[in-house]
């Protein structure tokens, strides 16, 4: 299925392409939160039609859709693509691939062992290879391999354009062992992602200088190392050629060759039926085709869906009457409506008749669809703003609306480092809560979002002529005496705190009202309508207040004197700063980390989570029913929701309405732009150039290598601007960083796990992105195609891909030609 939303150049190398409760401020055993322990829950299994190789046939060839050509075969430059990795895992040495749980396995193929055999004073992992291992050209693989492609990837040499060096800076040296066949490399710095490394491996011809490494293997890889060597790359065709390989060692491939194709996503219906393609990812739509074609079979039956299902019996005699009528212009149109109609039944009929050679394959892809909240500046620039809307969201129904029509388990992501299934899977949503529309509220209200802000001018303004300006300017001086007695009277208060609240001074009342008098006069009469109607009421004081309290107080609107007519904004208050430290508390209990739950010194510093129920001086909950955007300043609170345009993206945008839908229930707009798919990511995700926007990141064995880029805290270049490296939301603390820095130098796996996991924590906290659900897999492939398909977690066994029935090999895609 299509990809948009993904970014471009993400393979492991570079990953493909919020959110604390605002309750009361206790800690109970969170709701849908795991204990300490690791989750024990389980991938969504693989859909492949496994079949032993003894079953599958040998010869024959397979031809698989891909979106567009590779811009490169080398798999560690910017532009590298899914196209690339898919071909390259059939190519190049993979040490490490992942197995159906997503946990990096030893290949054997390559490797008869690797282990980390010293820890101290320095990490040195030895590497003993398959002695039957080489190159294509018949030279052993072997440390020169190892070290070259070390110094390509290490980020020493400008003159290797590379996408990352991670890891491979950590590296100190690379030494041949006792044998050839052994490497020995030793760390500068503890890795524990090591097995990450070298994979693909690339032959020392391609990485041994930067001309051959930037060009050499673009278009052409002469040197390989898989089941398969590559035959021949044919843009104007656009495919790229693969053939079983003579210098593999390892069981044979079963197919002759395995071609892949360009197919754009739209043509991909009608390149299974026409015969072009074997496998290929499609979209729900294409899924729904080949479904009713099963179901149809070869009854004989005419179909009830395709062209023309749908014309009523009158509609079909009007149809009849127009084209055998006697006004012949009439006739001679509808007869050819009726001819066109007949026409596209007949290959409807024949599409149809054709897809019942296919198999929907399907399971749940390794990779996960988030919200991403751009917190760089505007309204989301405030981490309450973004818990409001993290927290007005249904993640079960969104999960549900995309997943339960193709019959896949429905249940929202847990985690921004792991999926369910992998080893150190945890939910640590629960440090954000289920949704909550009041809670949601109440944090818009903390931060000053309120009903009738919109109307508001804003505090500094100064509009009309100068003698009102004057004006103004006198009265400002009036509010400004007025809440200096204000503030006496506070410190009253505070000094006998068992006295009830006074009331307002006569300077305040008197301020008030004749603010809000120049406020009236000057707005022109839609605004003024507007105002009215966002309160919900005339311009009664009562009626204003509507849902304005304060919390740990007992004078609630209708319980006690009429309040000013005044549109109260509460700013957040200093128990704003306790709040922030309660939500880290929370982060740590959710992480499961004792000393996360302690508050640090960075913990106190402006710009923490604020919250939505302090004890006392903190806005309620607004009414449950918000009419309009709220408003502060005299802006109304919407966000700029950017979208993909494109025909594979149906999916993606109902998601993204239904999320703008329950945005509207709390008072926030959105503003939903449609761009296209081709410049949604560059320009506009990796710009910045939005508030919400919707795309998905891919699974990765190596969260703390992966992981760091995307979540990492932006820091300001020279040029003023920020650096994201691949943190499109712009959010991040020192925390978070320093939690990832210390996992990826824990040798410990189990301790590495537990640090990812308080660091998943603090990014739900931070409230940047919001992981919805793991994305579909469905996959078209010829029924008589073997151990291919949906494989989720698991990197493919070329070698073992075939047609079951040698009779049937090479159909139905070999049909046409």
């Amino acid at each position: 299925m299509s990809h948009v939303g993904v970014p471009r150049g993400t393979v492991r190398k570079r990953r493909s392409l919020a959110l604390l409760t605002a309750g009361v401020l206790t800690i109970p055993a969170l709701a849908g939160c795991s204990s300490d322990s690791e989750e024990t829950s389980r991938a969504v299994p693989q859909d492949i039609a496994p079949a032993a190789r003894d079953r599958v046939a040998d010869g024959s060839t397979v031809n698989w859709a891909v979106d567009a050509m590779p811009t490169t075969l080398n798999a560690f430059q910017a532009d590298a693509d899914s196209a690339t990795t898919k071909i390259t895992g059939a190519l190049l040495p993979t040490l490490f691939p992942m197995d159906a749980a997503g946990h990096p396995k030893l290949n054997p193929d390559y490797l008869e062992s690797a282990k980390i055999i010293e820890r101290e004073p320095k990490q040195v992992v030895l590497y003993k290879l398959n002695q039957q291992a080489v190159w294509s050209d018949g030279r052993e693989i072997g440390a020169p391999d190892f070290v070259a492609q070390w110094r390509a990837l290490s980020g020493k040499d400008s003159a290797f354009w590379t996408a990352r060096n991670a890891g491979y800076e950590r590296i100190e040296k690379i030494e041949r062992g006792s044998d050839d066949l052994q490497v020995r490399v030793t760390f500068a710095k503890p890795y524990a992602d090591w097995r990450s490394l070298f994979s693909p491996l690339y032959p020392k011809e391609i990485t041994g200088s930067p001309e051959t490494f930037n060009d050499g293997a673009r278009t052409a890889l002469k040197n390989t190392a898989g089941p398969f060597q590559l035959k021949g790359v044919d843009k104007a065709k656009g495919t790229v050629t693969l053939v079983r390989s003579p210098r593999w060692w390892g069981e044979k491939a079963k197919l002759d060759s395995l071609v892949f194709r360009v197919v754009a996503p739209k043509d991909r219906t009608k390149a299974l039926a026409d015969g072009t393609v074997h496998v290929t990812d499609i979209d729900a739509a294409t899924a729904d085709r080949i479904a009713l074609a099963l179901r149809d079979g070869s009854g004989g039956q005419p179909l009830t869906h395709g062209p023309g299902a749908d014309l009523t019996p009158a509609a079909a005699l009007r149809s009849w009457a127009l084209a055998h009528g006697s006004d012949e212009k009439q006739a001679e149109i509808a007869q050819a409506a009726r001819e066109a109609n007949r026409k596209a039944v007949i290959a409807y009929g024949a599409e149809q008749k054709a897809l019942r050679g296919y198999a929907v394959r399907k399971s749940l892809e390794p990779a996960y669809t988030q919200l991403a909240l751009n917190g760089e500046s505007g309204p989301l620039a405030d981490d309450r703003v973004r818990r409001a809307v993290a927290r007005a969201l249904d993640r079960q129904e969104l999960a549900e609306t995309v997943l339960k029509p193709l019959g896949l388990p429905a249940k929202p992501l847990g985690s921004h480092l792991a999926l369910a299934g992998q080893p150190g899977y945890k939910d640590g949503s629960g440090a954000l809560g289920d949704q909550n529309t009041k809670e949601a509220q109440a944090l818009l209200a903390d931060a000053g979002w309120t009903q009738g802000g919109a109307a508001e001018k804003p505090k500094d303004t100064k509009a009309g002529s100068e003698a009102e300006k004057k004006d103004a300017e006198k009265k400002e001086g009036e509010e400004k005496e007025g809440e200096e007695k204000a503030g006496t009277t506070e410190k009253a208060d505070k000094a006998d705190a068992d006295e009830k609240e006074t009331d307002k001074t006569e300077a305040e009342e008197k301020a008030e009202k004749k603010a809000e008098e120049k406020a009236d006069k000057d707005a022109d009469e839609d605004a003024e309508k507007a105002d009215r109607a966002a309160a919900g009421s005339d311009e009664s004081a009562a009626s204003r207040a509507e849902g304005l309290y304060i919390v740990g107080q007992d004078d609630k609107p209708g319980a006690g004197p009429a309040r000013s007519a005044a549109t109260h904004v509460l700013a957040p208050s200093r128990d704003a700063a306790a709040q922030s430290i309660a939500l880290l508390r929370q982060a740590g209990a959710v992480s499961g980390d004792s000393a996360a739950a302690k508050v640090t010194a960075q913990d106190k510093q402006p710009g923490g989570a604020a919250g939505a129920y302090a004890p006392v001086g903190t806005a309620a909950p607004a009414p449950a029913s918000v009419k309009g955007p709220l408003g502060k300043d005299g802006k109304t609170l919407t966000l700029r929701f950017v979208l993909p345009s494109g025909p594979g993206s149906q999916s993606l945008r109902g998601v993204g309405d239904r999320i703008a839908v329950m945005l509207e229930k709390i008072g926030i707009g959105t503003e939903i732009t449609k761009v296209p798919d081709e410049s949604y990511f560059k320009d506009h995700i990796a710009s910045g150039d939005y508030d919400l926007a919707l795309y998905s990141w891919p699974a990765t064995a190596y969260p703390a290598t992966d992981g760091r880029p995307i979540y990492a805290k932006p820091e300001p270049a020279t040029d003023g601007s920020l650096l994201v490296e691949q943190n499109y939301t712009r959010v991040g603390t020192d925390h978070i960083d320093q939690l990832f820095d210390q996992a990826v130098a824990e040798l410990d796996e189990k301790a590495s796990r537990e640090l990812m996991k308080q660091a998943d924590a603090r990014i739900w906290a931070a409230a940047g992105s919001i992981p919805l659900f793991q994305r579909p897999q469905l996959v078209a492939v010829d029924k008589k195609l073997s151990n291919v398909g949906a494989f989720g977690f698991a990197a493919p066994r070329y070698q073992d891909i075939g047609f079951t029935d040698r009779q049937a090999a090479g159909s139905p895609a070999d049909r046409k030609k």
